[in-house]
């Protein structure tokens, strides 16, 4: 699975293509026409109101992007609750919890004192959230409005952040937020299986605000004649152990590091490691939301033979032990940094309380 996810990575991504893989990337094309073709009418029976949308008693702040993989929002979600809080409200999160093998309808992660699911079971990035934001209650459910019903039902929260939801239509929102990676915002235009799109561009007319990610440079402030914001991502200056150890980056910096990751784009994790200056020896790439266990321990414990640390992400991290790794293992945070935060963070209110 991890090379065929690779391998269609490699195939709609710019850069140069074998003639087999040009050949290939053909015969797709038909087949993203029709997806693309089938979730415009499905799109056009929301609009016209011929499917059914919930419109919750509270406000609704969805998180999503155009394009499948990652672009971020994890760490946008986090901003968000720890913005909102700051100003007294008292948000909650609801994810689909995708690859998470809840079978609830409603799988309660936290109720903003204490957690109460695995990463296994509600999945990755809902328990990262609960994690960093303990006072928060985060919820996963398939049909994301049985989760919603029972928030308003607490009476617990004033506001809900849907994280990945920009799709998920049968969610009337106040606020659609939506991510694109600056470096490449569209892919190479295509909707799956051809390209990256989960639709055909035209659905960021949708969007209320866009927030450009991974920005180098200061020139993404309009896109398709949309304003847009920019942010940047950062590593942390602090690294943790998965025993809890904690250690500046420096300190790691000056070892023999091997890095690895099981997240949608795993090379700008590491391109950001040697960025700040880190000896990295070697690096494992796995698909996203990848499962540790077996072989795929013994292949990271032989890849890091002769290294002083293994390296990896915060994602990866909730899944891992101290004792998988015959090395010690840190895991550091990728932060997220909003050019004109407060500006944007004004828009966005804006558009929430107008609605």
């Amino acid at each position: 699975m991890d090379q065929l996810v690779n391998f269609h990575h490699r195939l709609v991504s710019p850069g140069a293509k074998s003639l087999p893989e040009r050949f290939l990337l053909l015969l797709l094309y038909p087949f993203s026409y029709l997806y693309g073709v089938i979730t415009w009418i499905r799109n056009r029976c929301y609009d016209f109101g011929w499917f059914s949308s919930y419109r919750s008693s509270l406000p609704v702040i969805s998180v999503g992007n155009l394009a499948v993989g990652g672009t971020g929002k994890t760490p946008v979600v986090d901003w968000l609750v720890k913005e909102f809080q700051k100003r007294g409200h008292r948000p909650a999160i609801i994810s689909r919890g995708f690859s998470g093998n809840y079978t609830d309808d409603v799988g309660i992660v936290s109720t903003g004192d204490g957690i109460l699911m695995s990463a296994i079971e509600c999945g990755d990035e809902p328990y990262l959230l609960a994690r960093k934001n303990p006072d928060c209650p985060v919820l996963v459910a398939k049909k994301r409005r049985h989760a919603i019903s029972q928030l308003e039902q607490s009476k617990q929260v004033d506001l809900i952040i849907l994280d990945d939801a920009f799709q998920h239509r049968a969610v009337k929102r106040d606020v659609d937020l939506v991510l694109l990676d600056a470096a490449a915002p569209l892919g190479n235009g295509m909707p799956l299986p051809a390209g990256t799109l989960r639709e055909f561009p035209g659905a960021l007319k949708r969007a209320d605000l866009l927030l450009m990610t991974r920005t180098t440079t200061q020139n993404h402030q309009h896109f398709m004649g949309f304003e847009a914001f920019e942010s940047s991502h950062q590593l942390a200056v602090t690294a943790t152990g998965l025993d809890g150890e904690s250690i500046s980056v420096s300190q790691l910096q000056c070892l023999r590091c091997f890095a690895f990751a099981g997240i949608a784009d795993p090379q700008n994790f590491f391109s950001s490691l040697l960025k700040v200056g880190f000896n990295l020896k070697s690096q494992l790439s796995f698909a996203d939301h990848v499962t540790y266990q077996g072989q795929t321990l013994n292949q990271i414990n032989h890849a890091a033979s002769g290294m002083d640390a293994l390296i990896t992400t915060e994602k990866d991290a909730v899944k891992l032990s101290a004792d998988m790794f015959e090395l010690p293992c840190y895991q550091i945070a990728m932060e997220i940094k909003i050019n004109r935060s407060k500006e944007f963070f004004d828009h966005l209110t804006r558009c929430l309380w107008s609605k």
